[in-house]
């Protein structure tokens, strides 16, 4: 699941950044509120974690803007602007969630993971598809009961499959959901992860669970 960090401490951003990369998601950092606002209003994230006090655009117009264009995107205002005010002020603007720092990196992956689960329409702990079982609080895919082994990409490619089981995803849905901009890769290495998953599925279910090709379409996830 693909993040925008806003946060100008660079030292911070980079933390952050590590942190949930370490929790499976792929993450883009901006260091201003002009770039904040350009890429959200070209590019699809799952959620966006947003301070306030930023250089070239302060971060409540960044999300007037971004709901003025009808975006539904998940925002989780973190900043040391904690008054009751400019909590109101957010949440009335239309943030989904806010944190005044200092805080914990625990209660921020957890605010993180309710956000992105109540965005994807997925309110339960686990998803399942078949024997397939995906913990998002753990972070955790398991088969059978039994933890599998998968690269981060791999971990992010199933998981955006997992979300939607069922529904075809288009390679270019899933190629946006797993990179950020700045990796240095093109849309064919959806395929090789597809490839990859497969056979690492294939090898615990025997084709119980599979990655079926819709010619044209994409790819989805079922049982069979």
């Amino acid at each position: 699941m693909r993040i925008l960090l806003v946060e100008d401490h660079l030292e911070l951003s980079r933390w952050l950044a590590k942190a949930l990369h370490d929790a499976h998601l792929t993450v883009e950092c901006a260091m201003n509120g002009a770039d904040a606002d350009a890429l959200l209003h070209t590019q699809e994230y799952g959620l966006v974690i947003l301070d306030l006090t930023l250089p070239k655009m302060d971060g409540l117009d960044v999300l007037k803007r971004l709901r003025a264009r009808g975006s539904k995107t998940p925002v989780l205002i973190l900043t040391a602007r904690g008054g009751l005010n400019e909590r109101v002020q957010g949440l009335n603007l239309g943030a989904d969630d806010y944190l005044a720092k200092p805080f914990e990196l625990a209660e921020l992956e957890a605010r993180v993971k309710a956000l992105l689960r109540r965005s994807q329409g997925n309110e339960a702990v686990t998803l399942l598809c078949g024997a397939l079982s995906f913990d998002t609080v753990l972070r955790q895919f398991f088969y059978d009961g039994v933890a599998l082994s998968l690269t981060p990409r791999e971990y992010a490619v199933l998981e955006a499959l997992i979300s939607r089981r069922g529904q075809a995803l288009s390679k270019e849905k899933l190629f946006n959901e797993v990179f950020a901009l700045d990796d240095d890769v093109n849309l064919d290495a959806i395929e090789i992860y597809i490839h990859r998953l497969r056979k690492k599925l294939d090898a615990v279910s025997a084709g119980a669970v599979a990655i079926t090709t819709l010619r044209g379409i994409g790819y989805v996830l079922e049982a069979r």
